[in-house]
């Protein structure tokens, strides 16, 4: 049994404001826990439940054993986890009492540490059925006589913590009875008749953390009924605190009972409109945020094409009552906020709110707020009046996503005039939030190849709009971030324009120079600029893109200009940390800029050679930039390299020298994982290009992507990508890629078997998401290997893999609910195999289920598959027949 020793100096040296003391203290703390582990906790567990203890040390005590015990990063929790696990259960039960005993003692601040380390104690012994009285001691505290309000508020904020780090467990920890135990002495806490307010802020606290455990007792009408009363009291609560949380209950309510909230709509509706109108900020903007969760809730509920509950559109009743609300705050706002990127006040929350408003109630959202636009967006009288102008703009803005185009193209076309007048307004907010709605009037009303609603911007008006935009430009930092969206969304409605000029045409290279002018602006008044250039440099990205045939000679011009402003990058001063990455993000900027437009010139055979003639130079530079020790902007420099094989061809063999030691490091930089990701894939573009010459490099190019595969350090969304990436060296290796065909096959395999367990044992989002990618993954593996085989090979060497295909295939087949890409990829596969191996109708009749055919079927139906598959559906029929 570990004897605890003397740490109170050791504690309160280690927080002693010189860096001498301090650290030698951190060094000895450090000591004692790596040679003394259990010494270690007993001394920190006695530090803190003795009130002979300065309260400071035993704070500081209750902080350190508490890190011990977690940590942020996944592998180090486990680890600690472990090493409390295997600690002697003795000084365990001796650890447990005194954290509990600390409960009881004053000072308040310690007993709230005392919780929160009591709370990770928690996390590890109970999933282990561990410390089986814990619940029971914390209740007692609730129920003894008399009531100390100090220790019911440290009981209460246990039991919220408690069932927080329970909510982060997947496991069903608590037991039934033990959970009504708990949220019976949490309601309790929360009653008006509670004397202590810091009491009552604990157990709303407590409620919140604890709602997701509570379905058993929302079952419950009565249970149900006198929890809601509790929350609903508690907003109206004399504390602040109290009525802020006891909103957050409503948003947890939300979320976790949406069908059990009409019984209480009415009521709060009333108290959420109280508070939006009458209570403090903090309040209002938790009320806001109520509705706001209703919307996401109901949007979520709107997309499902079976939701597992009813949709009681709750949104579409209330938009006439509560859009008034909502207008009335927006005329709130705080002068200058618009210059700080993360202002959030009650105007924003509102803004947002009716946006979401307009998404889920569409186009009745229109005839609410129009009035209001009307009436305001002129306003002209006082000096204050700027406010109602902004608050008009923002309304109109805000509900421009939702109600269909045609319902508002009228409306907008009407408005086009106002809003470009408006860039002239007197008042730098009513000019931001301008710009802002006029960004949000291209994305959503100006699609050049939509013929459902009139062209919003045409020939004869995008004079008027380029000259207002281009002004812009040269207004305050935060003013020309916002118009450099505009033109990026207005550049946006012309991609894909039929013909050889488009309505931007006249105009795309003097934008293009007005943006990289506002690139390089600087604003003392505003710090770096570090916003516009980015917001610029995106601009000009959309621009390019949207580039039509008679503009790619600009867009040609610009390869120098930029390899001209990654070269300057190399002469920046990077003495410190901050200028290192300040460095590496610009870098990483302009790798993007190059990247869009080498993509462009290389949709044209003709304008490749607008890149070719600056080949070498752009070599050189993307090299230079792999030698930046930041390895965020490597990510970027990668994906420059895969778009200039593509403006290459077989001519990028020439670089794979110096290049394979970048591709090799990006290939084994398992940390930067995006970065990993990222070289995966420019790997299998230079394989597409270089094809048969990147042969003398794939031993150890193999060799690398295999241990990635079947390493647990590899972020799971590289692997998929490495699946596709065995597809594109197949085929262009063919017969030389057999070298490496069993063991791809034995991997491939290996992911079909997982991918189909996935499939049968999740309905996650994100774990359905991921599987599709992995499908994608090993699809495109099977398509490259059979299509680079071709026939004979193929039979020979991947026949017996054919069942298993088509197995994995009725897997995808008995999906609920398809996937498009998922699908053509399969169907394609099919088609592949029925080219190049001989008899494989009889193996598709013999199969266990003919879910396969369920995927012809669907690329049949569906205009927009059929013309990818039409081919591979016929194969797949010629071979059934054959075999009939």
């Amino acid at each position: 049994m570990a004897a605890p020793v003397e740490v109170t100096q050791l504690l309160l040296h280690a927080q002693d404001p010189d860096a001498n003391v301090r650290s030698l203290a951190e060094q000895k703390i450090s000591q004692f826990q790596e040679h003394d582990y259990p010494g270690f906790l007993a001394s920190l567990a006695a530090e803190l439940s003795s009130l002979a203890k300065p309260a400071d040390s035993r704070r500081l005590a209750g902080l350190v054993l508490k890190n011990t015990l977690d940590a942020k990063d996944e592998s180090r929790k486990a680890e600690l986890q472990a090493r409390w696990g295997a600690v002697d259960p003795t000084l365990k039960n001796q650890i447990r009492e005194a954290l509990l005993s600390t409960l009881q003692m004053e000072p308040q601040d310690v007993r709230h540490t005392a919780a929160l380390v009591l709370a990770k104690v928690a996390a590890i012994d109970l999933p282990r059925r561990e410390w089986p009285n814990l619940i029971s001691s914390l209740l007692a505290n609730m129920s003894a006589t008399p009531p100390h309000h100090g220790v019911r508020q440290a009981t209460l904020e246990t039991l919220g913590y408690v069932c927080e780090e329970m909510a982060s467990i997947n496991d069903e920890v608590l037991a039934p009875e033990q959970i009504n135990m708990v949220l019976t002495a949490v309601v309790a806490g929360m009653r008006p008749d509670e004397p202590s307010d810091d009491a009552r802020l604990a157990a709303t606290t407590a409620l919140q953390n604890a709602i997701e455990f509570a379905e058993h007792n929302f079952d419950n009408e009565s249970e149900r009924n006198y929890i809601m009363q509790m929350v609903c009291q508690g907003a109206s609560a004399r504390d602040e605190r109290i009525r802020i949380a006891s909103f957050t209950c409503l948003h947890e309510i939300a979320a976790n009972y949406y069908a059990k909230l009409p019984a209480y709509m009415g009521e709060v509706f009333a108290i959420s409109v109280k508070a939006i109108n009458e209570d403090s900020e903090d309040v209002g903007l938790q009320a806001v945020e109520f509705w706001s969760t209703l919307c996401d809730i109901e949007l979520d509920l709107a997309d499902e094409d079976d939701p597992a509950e009813v949709n009681h559109h709750f949104i579409k009743a209330v938009v006439p009552h509560l859009v008034p609300v909502l207008l009335k705050q927006l005329t709130k706002q705080d002068e200058g906020q618009e210059q700080e990127e993360t202002a959030w006040n009650l105007a924003m929350a509102s803004g947002t709110c009716l946006g979401l408003l307009a998404r889920t109630a569409e186009d009745a959202i229109v005839l609410q707020v129009m009035p209001f636009v009307t009436e305001n967006i002129g306003k002209n009288t006082t000096a204050e009046d700027w406010r109602l102008r902004e608050a008009a703009t923002f309304a109109f803005g805000s509900i421009l996503e939702g109600p269909s185009p045609r319902s508002l193209a009228e409306i907008v076309r009407q408005a086009m005039g106002f809003l470009l007048a408006a860039m002239k307004d007197p008042h730098p907010y009513v000019r931001d939030t301008t710009a802002w709605t006029i960004g949000r009037v291209f994305e959503f009303q100006h699609d050049a190849g939509n013929t459902d609603v009139p062209e919003l911007i045409t020939r004869e008006t995008l004079p008027q709009v380029a000259q207002v935009l281009l002004g812009g430009l040269g207004d305050q930092v935060h003013i020309a971030v916002r118009v450099c969206d505009a033109i990026g969304r207005l550049a946006e409605g012309f991609t894909g324009y039929a013909g050889q000029s488009s309505p931007l045409s006249p105009f795309f290279k003097e934008i293009i120079t007005n943006l990289l002018n506002a690139s390089s602006r600087s604003d003392p008044s505003h710090g770096d600029s570090t916003r516009l250039q980015i917001s610029a440099f995106e601009a000009i990205n959309d621009m390019v893109r949207a580039a039509s045939p008679d503009t790619l000679d600009t867009v040609g011009q610009l390869t120098p200009v930029f390899l001209q402003e990654i070269a300057k990058t190399f002469n920046m001063v990077t003495a410190s940390g901050e200028q290192r990455e300040k460095q590496a993000e610009l870098q990483g900027q302009l790798c993007g800029v190059l990247q869009v437009i080498m993509q462009k010139l290389s949709e044209v055979e003709q304008y490749k050679a607008a890149v070719l003639q600056y080949a070498d130079q752009i070599m050189e530079t993307l090299l230079r930039v792999f030698g930046n020790q930041t390895c965020s902007v490597h990510e970027e420099a990668m994906l420059a390299v895969g778009a200039f094989t593509y403006a290459c061809g077989r001519q990028f063999t020439k670089y794979l020298p110096s290049l394979y030691p970048y591709l090799k490091m990006g290939l084994m930089n398992h940390q930067e994982w995006q970065v990993c990701l990222s070289t995966v894939g420019v790997l299998g573009d230079i394989s597409r290009n270089v094809e048969t010459d990147l042969l003398p490099y794939c031993d150890e190019i193999m060799q690398l992507l295999i241990h990635n595969l079947g390493s647990n350090d590899v972020h799971r969304s590289i692997k998929p990508q490495i699946l596709s990436t065995f597809g594109d060296l197949a085929l262009v290796l063919g017969d030389s890629f057999e070298k490496y065909l069993e063991t791809v096959k034995r991997m491939l395999s290996q992911a079909m078997h997982l991918s189909v367990m996935q499939a049968q044992s999740s309905a996650d989002d994100d774990f359905l998401d991921y599987n599709n990618e992995l499908r994608i993954g090993i699809l495109e593996a099977y398509s490259g290997i059979f299509q680079g085989l071709g026939p004979g090979k193929a039979d020979l060497q991947m026949k017996s893999e054919v069942p298993l295909i088509i197995e994995f295939a009725n897997s995808i087949g008995r999906d609920a609910t398809l996937d498009d890409t998922v699908v053509r990829n399969c169907v394609n596969l099919l088609g592949d195999i029925c080219t190049v191996v001989n008899h494989v109708g009889p193996i598709l009749r013999q199969a266990r289920t003919n879910d396969w055919e369920k995927l012809l079927n669907y690329c049949s139906d569906s205009g927009h598959l059929l013309g990818d598959t039409e081919w591979a559906i016929n194969a797949v029929h010629t071979a059934v027949e054959q075999a009939a």
